[in-house]
Parts: C-alpha cells; structure tokens; sequence
C-alpha cells in the first residue's frame, strides 16, 4: 500500500492485508469434502484424473516421517526472532529481518536468491492511553490501531456509546453517536478454522469510518482476539477516503467487560482517549526469494510462502515467523529427497502482508506474465505454528487427486480432506486472481488469536510437536506438486480482479 499521496491508498486500501485475510479464513471454514467425492471446481464435463505415481507416494511418505523427526523450523523460528526480534514495515528491524532471510537462505543452499525491492508504507504507533473518567474513574490496557491518527495532546474526552458491531451502529437514529466515542463491543468466537475472527475484524477495519460518518469523534473496540489476558489486541484499519478520520484503540477484553459494567449502571460513561501515532513518507522493504531448482521441470515453480514482516508490539513469532520458517524448512526437506523433485521449488519471504499486501502485490508484477504463467502451484503459511488440520486446495479438476495423494500420505497426522474452493493465504491473491492453482494446508487457529497481533506473539508460544507436524504437511504438498505430472492448467482468470 502507498502513503500519504500514500494516506489516499491506505484511506480505502490499509485494511487489504486484515480483510483478505479474513475472508481466507472465512473460506478455510467450508465443510470438508468427502475423499470419495470429486469437486465440480469448473463445472466442465468429466476429465481425465491425473495421479500422483505410487514411487511420489511412498516417497512423499519417506519425507512425512523425516520431516516430523527434524528440528530444523524450529532452528530458524528461533534463530530469525532472536537476532531480528520485530519486523514492522519500514522499520530498522523490517530491513534486518530482509538481510538476515536472504543470508539464511544462501546459507542453507538456495540459488538465485534475491531480493526486489517493494515500497511500504510507514505508520508510528507512538503511545496510546484510554481511561474512564465518570461515572467510575478506571484506566484501562490500550492500544493503537495500525493506521490510526492521533489525537490532541490532552487527548479526547467524551461519552461511549456502546454497539456490537457496524450493523448496530447503522441501526442508531441519525445523530445518536454525534460528538461522542463509539465502543464496538462484539466477541472474537473461538474457532478451529479461524472464521470468528473473520467475522468480528470488520468492527476494527471499516467500524472507525463508519463510525466517522456518522459523526463519531473516536472509536474503541474490545479487542479482537480471544485472549482473556489484559492485553490489546492490534491490526489495521482502513480510513474510507468519503469519511472524517477519527482516532482508534483497542482495550482489552477484561476492560472492555469492565466498560460494558459500567455502561450497563445506566449512567453515562465517560472516556478519555489519547494517541500520539503519526505518518511518515513511505520507504523500501523487500520481498526475499530463493529457489531450489529441479530436474526435467525445472522452468516451472512451486511456490511455498509466508509474510516476513510482524506488528511491533510482541516478537513477530506466530505472525508469521512461524509460516516462514515452515515454508524454508518445507522446501529444504522435499529438496532432498530421491527422485529429486522435477519442478523448481521456490521459497517467498512476502513483504508488508499486515500493513496492505505490498509485497503479494509487486511479486507477480516483478515476475511479468510470461513467468507467472509458469508457477504450478503456490501455497502459504500464515496461522502459526499449526498443526494443520485440513488439506483442500484451488486446483484443476484434473489435478484434485493430488489434493487427495497428499491427504492420503498425513491423514494418519490428523488432517481432514478439504474441498476445491480454498483460497490458501492472502499472499496468494494476486497469484490466485492470475490463474495459479493453489494448494491450501489449514492451520488450526483454536488457540492463534490469543496471541495473534499482541505483545505476547512470543517464541515460548510455539508447540514444537505442532511445528514439526506442520512441516511435515507442507513437505508432502511440496513435493508431490513439483512432482505431479503436467501441464498443470490455469484455472479461469477475471480481468476485472487483475
């Protein structure tokens, strides 16, 4: 996303990286897909089933159990949030996690690495306070939401009124929220597939301008996450460009059950709200690339990805740390195997996935058609440290019983079968929308938003058992889609979406 000239692209565009995600969480949750059942992805007639061989299967076995008996994700996880620690776009540590990647990857063999340019947006988070005044004076744990503008420096003062959510909000008479600071109430559900909180990131992500429009002069939204820790829950937010822009924090749950205490007396609630973030011209970060080249099919890819920036406020382990070091630890495993794969297996660091998608966006840009056209498969990381719970994909019809060859090797892991109709990561999007097919392991995110965007996304968080089953996932993705017989067709392309 661009900045200041750029503040217009994140007016409409900063929530892309919360929304997207959001809506891939939304799509992980459809119910899964019988093992029997063919999908109707295209609604063509019957095709020919194209099949992973019995050598790829026993090989993508071999691999399985290599992978859960390897330490070497958790080596990198490591490694990558001790030296680096936070990766917020455009900061210090932004470039440091580029130039420690890059170095990681020549180190651990990879070719052609590099890494291209992408301009990222730069947004201080500052300090940020919110406390009730009347009718019981209380502080409260709070924090700025990613894009926010600031306030006075005394701050804001004004009365709450409390909605659930945006559809609460549009419901109040005309003038009901006029001059006073709109409180969104609604819960982050708990969820395997990460869907509650797709429902619930609205209020963070549209709730501000919404609120703006109709008159608001500030916002403050129960955090969503599902943590009944008093902590604050981060992420961005998308100013409308048609709306004032009004002020945005987040409190934690146990302060804003006490508010909801408070507001249920039936007196009026009073809230002071001061934030000192700011803009700043928009700057360079960098997507990191390495390939691992193959055999007979070498001039086409298999992409496994993660995003390499994290929030400032914890350590950028889960988010997405985590999904990086799976995806080189993923392909380095699968690279070692004999056969070796007869694709190329490509590793993508994607910059700035939390502040607006920048680095998804340039990388296919950056490629040009011609070699889109040849990624295979493409699939990321980015709910953690897993385990995954469901294989589904986003496939030719032809090619679904490669989602079934890979369910049929980990399912003895407890993964489910998917369906065809899986978005697989927001990274993925621009490449999704161009026709790649995708291939979509699905983290399971029950315990994720605990700590999801908070100051306690640290490394004691990571179950190593839960990193080493998702590897092992992902390394029989990996593998059997560099060796699955081609070619493997685009699925249907809308311009409109380009």
């Amino acid at each position: 996303m661009r900045r200041a000239a750029a503040a217009r692209t994140r007016l409409t565009g900063t929530l892309t990286g919360a929304l997207v995600a959001a809506v891939t969480l939304a799509t992980l949750a459809a119910p899964a897909r019988s093992a029997d059942r063919e999908p109707t992805l295209q609604g063509a007639a019957a095709v020919k089933p194209i099949k992973p061989d019995k050598a790829a299967l026993e090989t993508a076995a071999e691999l399985r159990d290599r992978a859960l008996a390897s330490d070497e994700a958790l080596q990198i996880l490591t490694a990558l949030t001790t030296e680096v620690g936070p990766r917020f776009a455009g900061t210090p540590g932004d470039l440091a996690g580029v130039e420690w990647t890059r170095r990681k990857l020549v180190d651990l063999g990879f070719t052609e690495v590099r890494t291209p340019e992408v301009i990222v947006p730069r947004w201080v988070r500052g300090e940020a306070s919110a406390e009730v005044l009347a009718p019981f004076p209380q502080p409260m744990v709070t924090t700025a939401i990613g894009g926010s503008i600031g306030t006075s420096d005394e701050g804001l003062v004004a009365p709450i009124v409390m909605v659930r959510d945006i559809a609460a909000l549009q419901a109040l008479p005309a003038g009901a929220v006029k001059g006073k600071i709109v409180f969104f109430a609604g819960r982050t559900e708990r969820t395997r597939d990460g869907s509650g909180y797709g429902k619930a990131v609205r209020s963070r992500t549209e709730g501000p301008s919404v609120a703006g429009a109709a008159g608001a002069v500030g916002v403050v939204i129960r955090s969503i996450g599902t943590s009944t820790n008093r902590i604050a829950h981060t992420g961005t937010l998308s100013y409308n460009i048609a709306a004032p822009r009004i002020p945005a924090v987040a409190v934690s749950n146990p302060d804003a059950d006490m508010l909801e205490r408070q507001l249920a007396s039936g007196r009026e609630v009073t809230v002071r709200v001061r934030v000192t973030a700011r803009d700043l011209p928009q700057t360079r970060s960098a997507n990191v690339i390495g390939d691992l080249r193959g055999t007979d099919l070498a001039d086409e890819i298999v992409l496994v990805g993660g995003h390499l920036d994290s929030w400032d406020t914890g350590m950028g382990v889960q988010d997405d740390g985590a999904g990086v070091a799976i995806a080189i630890a993923a392909a380095r495993l699968a690279s070692q195997m004999t056969p070796r794969p007869r694709r190329t297996i490509r590793v993508v660091a994607f910059a700035n996935e939390e502040f607006g998608l920048s680095g998804a966006a340039r990388y296919p840009a950056d490629e040009g058609d011609d070699k889109v056209a040849r990624h295979a498969f493409a699939m990321e990381a980015d709910l953690g440290d897993g385990p995954v719970w469901k294989i589904g994909g986003r496939v030719p019809e032809a090619h679904w019983p490669l989602v079934q060859g890979i369910h049929g090797v980990v399912k003895g892991l407890g993964v489910e079968l998917g369906d065809n109709q899986s978005n697989g990561g927001a990274d993925l999007g621009p490449l999704r929308r161009r026709g790649v097919p995708v291939l979509a392991p699905a983290l399971d995110a029950t315990t994720y938003f605990d700590i999801h965007h908070t100051v306690n996304d640290t490394l004691d968080q990571v179950d190593p058992a839960h990193l080493r089953q998702s590897v092992a996932v992902f390394a029989v993705a990996v593998y059997l889609a560099a060796m699955a017989d081609g070619p493997v067709e685009r699925l249907p392309v809308d311009p409109a979406t380009r």
